[in-house]
């Protein structure tokens, strides 16, 4: 692949404040002496896939730590565990957990600086190349949107660059939000540009954007509008069921028989540093040790040798004497699982070996506390003796697409059964048994089936809090409120709902005050404003 070259006309400038909406661009590339052949172009989508690459966090931040799975206060070994505002869904209009929208603007105002000079400029690029590059600006876009949408709802809607010449009047920079259902139209605009711009080009390297991860990205965006209703205080946005079921199915079948993804014959192989790009990975953000490593995000996952060596046992009450991960004085612990949550998955179930590492707090197994190291992310030991943080972060594959499918015909006509088993399958390898296998429920329960099947499947992959936001009971509700979709704090002990009842708005993220003061037309996101014990931002 090529190497991800970030440029220095690619840096952005806040020019009027970091925690503003960061719409206006130095005049990087808007001279003359750029846009002059397709080695720049080229180069530019190289810089817009590094800005992906550099959001690889966010996906577990805004899609896993509020699920429900991970322990709060402190880890197995008495570290401080990170990010409890957002692990408790403790949100309020003072401590939104993430500021600056996240940071998605930044990215955004390079893609709309591209997306303008390709689509008016260019006249170098063949009419296919124009197109393929279209296709993955408009994909990624619609990506940081919806991320936005599955976020704050109705968000400002920015797609062109106001400046370029050095100068501006700060006030034309200030934009409301849109609603809820005028975003959702403008994600389905969005994706279906991406989808028409790549036509039947089916280049694919797996680690830039492609015709398949916008395929993957509209099944997800017309999944999420068939089910989720979305609050506003103007336009919210009613969930649509089987229209546009239909249509996320028919993107599926789409990638299903391309011919070119199929589940991994084992589970621990989808991750394993040496097979990379493997056939089941539809995008992932590539890490390279001598580019680009993911800066120890996968350490915050994995135990600190020195609390654990000499501390910590097997599961034979045995003392750990060494460092059986070779982490090589890495490992902070900042993140860990439930234990309620890692003895869900069945021994014979391989998802867990390969997922967790399990170590316990003493030898006496009436006393111990099982503590919780993920193997995902972890990258790799090198000759050298350091352990590199390098593992390409998989952003779509093909075991969502199984489990869809199976949401999607749930919805359709109460089947899923076929699907869930494919991954089962898959999951039990040669201990897979007719008992292991799921057999069609009603609604309700096909959708907890759903849940259950992709809390084993994507541990740290950034899905959980989707799910149970998009994953219905029998009264229609997210899974957010539902007690029997959660795992206790404690091992043995009862599970309560993420969200209580009363705390629908926390279905949605607050804005932080410093962005809502910089800008005078925007209004905190829906129902804080109101809810009981939170003051108004605005």
């Amino acid at each position: 692949m090529k190497k991800f070259i970030f440029s220095l006309f690619m840096a952005t400038t806040c020019l009027m404040g970091c925690n503003e909406l960061d719409l206006t661009p130095i005049d990087y590339a808007a001279t003359g002496n750029y846009w002059q052949n397709e080695e720049q172009v080229a180069t530019f989508m190289n810089g817009l896939h590094k800005h992906l690459r550099d959001d690889y966090t966010s996906p577990v931040v805004l899609g896993e730590l509020r699920g429900g799975t991970l322990r709060d206060g402190t880890s197995s070994l008495g570290t401080s565990l990170d990010r409890a505002t957002i692990v408790t869904s403790a949100l309020t209009t003072t401590s939104t957990g993430i500021t600056n929208w996240n940071s998605y603007y930044n990215k955004l105002l390079q893609l709309n600086h591209f997306i303008q000079e390709v689509e008016n400029g260019c006249t170098f690029l063949s009419e296919s190349s124009r197109n393929f590059y279209l296709g993955q600006a408009y994909g990624i876009r619609a990506y940081y949107y919806f991320m936005l949408y599955r976020t704050y709802g109705g968000v400002p809607l920015e797609t062109e660059v106001k400046l370029l010449d050095g100068s501006v009047d700060p006030s034309a920079m200030y934009m409301e939000r849109a609603t809820a259902e005028q975003t959702m139209k403008f994600l389905k605009d969005e994706i279906g540009k991406s989808e028409i711009a790549f036509g039947s080009d089916n280049t694919l390297d797996r680690v830039t954007w492609s015709r398949f991860a916008t395929l993957f990205l509209k099944a997800q965006i017309y999944l999420w509008s068939a089910k989720v209703n979305t609050n506003d205080y103007e336009g919210p946005h009613t969930a649509t069921g089987n229209a546009d079921l239909q249509i996320a199915r028919q993107a599926l079948e789409d990638i299903r028989s391309s011919g070119l993804f199929d589940l991994e014959n084992n589970f621990a192989d989808i991750f394993a540093y040496d097979n990379k790009r493997n056939k089941e990975i539809i995008l992932a953000m590539h890490f390279d040790k001598d580019e680009a490593t993911n800066l120890g995000w996968g350490d915050y996952f994995l135990y600190s040798p020195g609390l654990f060596i000499g501390q910590m046992y097997d599961e034979n009450g045995n003392l750990y004497n060494t460092d059986p991960l070779e982490s090589a004085n890495t490992g902070l612990l900042r993140y860990e699982y439930k234990e309620s949550f890692v003895r869900t998955f069945d021994q014979e179930d391989t998802r867990r070996a390969a997922t967790f590492f399990e170590y316990y707090t003493t030898a006496d197994p009436a006393t111990r506390e099982m503590g919780v190291s993920m193997l995902k992310m972890r990258g790799h030991l090198d000759s050298d003796g350091s352990r590199y943080y390098d593992s390409d972060i998989i952003m779509f594959r093909y075991a969502d697409v199984l489990l869809m499918m199976a949401e999607v015909e749930n919805g359709l006509n109460g089947t899923c059964a076929s699907y869930i088993n494919d991954i089962r399958e898959r999951a039990y390898g040669n201990a897979y048994r007719p008992e292991f296998a799921y057999t069609d429920g009603s609604y309700a329960q096909n959708e907890m089936a759903i849940l259950h099947e992709r809390d084993k499947e994507f541990v740290g992959e950034g899905t959980r809090w989707f799910d149970i936001v998009r994953l219905h009971d029998a009264n229609n509700n997210p899974l957010a409120f539902s007690a029997e979709a959660n795992y206790p704090s404690e091992n043995g002990g009862v599970a309560s709902p993420v969200l209580k009842s009363n705390e629908t708005y926390k279905l949605l993220w607050p804005v932080d005050v410093t962005v809502l003061n910089a800008d005078e037309l925007l209004e905190q996101t829906w129902g804080y404003k109101e809810a009981v014990g939170n003051t108004a931002a605005n």
